[in-house]
């Protein structure tokens, strides 16, 4: 017999970082005075959060060992024509998880911060801020219906536009919030129409009579149109998908978003926000398994993002965005596995890629710190030997990106490249061929970036911006406010204080073992029931997989004899030749192959198309709506028309009115002479 959860510990999850957010908000800054300092701020919200944490995983252990489940509303906001908007909370397995993965990487990023941003103004600022969106991401992945989600998505959105311009005196990090706001709107408004269709078709938000009434909704179409409601539906909630998890082409924004500080990258766009969208088709399964048309474009847009968003990461010397573009790359991989309706392995991937990003994140974070916030991986190297907790535990982190067996990472790769393989799906061909070419790509710039930063000559020295040449750093200072060097040259490379290495620690223990761990449970057992919903009468991919498996240990074993392992292993080696044994290799293949080059370094043109055709259309026609509609309609024909026809014919009346009774008379005699004349010629 399932137990029910209890509901005030529920509402204490995402309240207990709410209240942290509140506090150093609003008591931390000018706002309230500075009444607390820096230690009040920072330990009231990540005492926040590890409440929330240490909540978060008493519910994940009732619902995996009694079969708790809740599913209630706390609070009606209002009741338009039958239609209810709620506040409630629905949790089952898919909900727990995602509490206890959001709260867990959230406490990692706000101890790491402590060291990180020590030397900020913003410092308490940064505190609420983080703590404010781990109360939306919560409220987010609890929702029981439609408009709570809507509103923790937009929250969601809204912090981290907050988040990216945190340090708003950059012209690029305010550049990056606005963009990273703009193009999420668009995949917003296809969410928002999506929410609204089900609104009006089914009658309802609440995600249960949602899905209770889906097949009704499968016999309708679109009115004025043969499409069927559904696929509308499904095709209308991803692109707010697409929008929120950077799936092309609406991708555009996460590279730039690493303008704001390295937690953030960390926190939003590695681990929880940019995992909202995958998150939420998950949850939409009983919509998505009714149209094959919605399923197809899921897999093809996340085939599309996995392969040609790790290219871009191949050429990146941004020590961030190499990260940031695996991170592309990886979201491409859960989509793919959406779309072959392996919503567990899905969600799978997502939870390993959180811990093992997360890492990564960090882990580079710290190399900026070492370095002075020198972020150019070519000016590094050797950094191995002054820091290694941050080598070891960015090369686990790497390890398990590229899906090395009994990793984490191996575990949720493996099993999406299998599940397209067995998808019968028309789009299943391509897309495989993506995530199994994605392995290569993957391996190829995730070491490129491991063995320039950690091994090989340093070339601290060679930084064309390291005796001040004007160049901004992570923190907006100018680098001549450092003097950059190594032994002899004005400061010492070393380790990273203890708050910034024992998040890294915490983080690359799951980021070795939480794929062995929970694969089976996770993949072939209970853990998603009533959460996850698939027609195995129709896609059997989840059916071949389980066929296939027999234990974590027996799949690893096999990972070292399947393709995507040799794929990865000669892009570990491809990299480890061209950037350590024959580092002029790269440079003459950047000559030989320049168009190819071009295409990658401008990001396949398009920003460029999204600035000069869409944002330049959008200019022309604002301003042909305003000269036609606005000053030549409204303001000319209406307005100022309108009044000129009265005052016309006011002219023309007014002439009529002399005042003398002879000419009224005469007026009235020819009146009747009208009337009597059209009388007549009536008869």
């Amino acid at each position: 017999m399932s137990q029910t959860l209890s509901a005030p510990v529920l509402a204490a999850i995402p309240l207990a970082p709410l209240f942290g957010a509140l506090v150093a908000g609003i008591m931390g800054t000018k706002f309230g005075g500075n009444t607390i300092g820096r230690r009040a701020s920072h330990t009231i919200a990540i005492v926040g959060v590890f409440v929330s944490f240490i909540l978060s995983a008493i519910t994940l252990n009732s619902v995996v060992s009694d079969g708790a489940r809740f599913n209630d509303s706390l609070y009606t906001w209002m009741v338009v024509d039958g239609l209810k908007m709620e506040i409630g909370f629905m949790v089952d397995g898919l909900t727990a998880m995602m509490m206890c993965v959001v709260t867990f990487v959230s406490l990692m990023v706000h101890i790491y911060t402590i060291g990180y941003m020590q030397e900020d103004e913003g410092y308490n600022r940064f505190f609420s801020f983080i703590s404010l969106f781990t109360f939306s991401m919560l409220m987010l992945v609890m929702s029981n219906n439609l408009l709570q989600l809507f509103f923790a998505w937009e929250a969601v959105g809204l912090v981290s536009y907050l988040l990216i311009g945190f340090w708003y005196n950059k012209p690029t990090a305010i550049f990056a919030n606005m963009k990273a706001f703009l193009v999420n709107r668009v995949g917003d408004f296809g969410f928002i129409l999506g929410i609204g269709l089900i609104a009006a078709y089914a009658g309802t938000l609440d995600y249960v009579e949602v899905f209770a009434k889906a097949p009704e909704l499968v016999a309708l179409t679109l009115p004025g149109t043969d499409w069927m409601l559904v696929s509308v539906i499904c095709i209308c909630l991803f692109i707010g998908a697409m929008g929120k998890s950077a799936q092309f082409p609406l991708h555009v924004w996460l590279p730039d978003s690493m303008e704001g500080p390295t937690p953030i990258s960390a926190l939003i766009h590695a681990a929880t926000m940019v995992t909202a969208g995958i998150f939420m088709v998950a949850r939409m399964s009983p919509l998505f398994e009714l149209s094959e048309a919605a399923l197809n474009f899921v897999m093809i847009i996340g085939a599309i993002t996995a392969l040609f968003m790790g290219f871009l990461g191949i050429i990146q010397n941004d020590i961030k965005r190499v990260v940031a573009y695996s991170t592309l790359s990886q979201l491409g991989y859960m989509t793919v596995a959406l779309g072959a309706s392996a919503y567990s392995v899905a969600v799978f991937h997502l939870m390993t890629h959180a811990f093992f990003k997360a890492l990564l994140f960090l882990a580079a974070g710290s190399v900026i710190m070492g370095l002075h916030h020198n972020q150019d991986i070519r000016w590094m190297g050797g950094v191995r030997k002054y820091m290694p907790i941050t080598w070891i535990t960015f090369l686990i982190g790497s390890l398990a990106l590229i899906g090395t067996p009994f990793f984490s990472g191996f575990y949720s790769k493996d099993e999406i490249i299998m599940a397209v393989h067995a998808s019968n799906l028309p789009a299943a061909g391509f897309a495989y061929f993506a995530v199994l070419a994605g392995v290569y790509v993957t391996a190829f710039y995730s070491f490129r970036l491991y063995f320039l930063v950690f091994h090989g000559k340093e070339r601290f020295d060679q930084n064309p911006d390291a005796h001040g040449h004007g160049h901004e750093d992570d923190h907006g200072h100018a680098a001549g406010d450092h003097d950059h060097g190594n032994q002899g040259q004005g400061y010492e490379t070393k380790e990273s204080p203890w708050v910034v290495t024992i998040p890294l620690i915490l983080l690359a223990l799951p980021s070795m073992v939480i794929g062995y761990m929970t694969i089976g449970p996770m993949l072939f057992g209970d853990f998603f029931k009533d959460a996850i919903f698939v027609n195995a009468e129709i896609h059997k991919a989840m059916e071949v997989l389980s066929e296939k498996f027999h234990g974590a240990a027996a799949l690893a074993r096999h990972g070292f004899s399947a393709p995507p392992f040799w794929l990865a292993l000669a892009g570990v080696l491809s990299s480890y030749y061209m950037y350590m044994v024959n580092p002029a290799l790269p440079a003459a293949i950047k000559r030989s192959a320049k168009p190819l080059y071009s295409l990658l370094e401008n990001k396949y043109y398009l920003d460029w198309f999204n600035e000069n055709v869409l944002a330049r259309g959008a200019r022309g026609l604002g301003v042909a709506l305003w000269k036609v509609g606005d000053q030549t309609l409204i303001d000319g024909a209406v307005v100022n028309g309108s009044w000129r026809v009265v005052g016309l014919i006011s002219g023309v009346v007014r002439k009529l009115q002399t005042g003398y009774l002879y000419d009224y008379a005469l007026t009235m005699v020819l009146g009747i002479f009208v009337l009597l004349t059209y009388f007549v010629w009536l008869k």
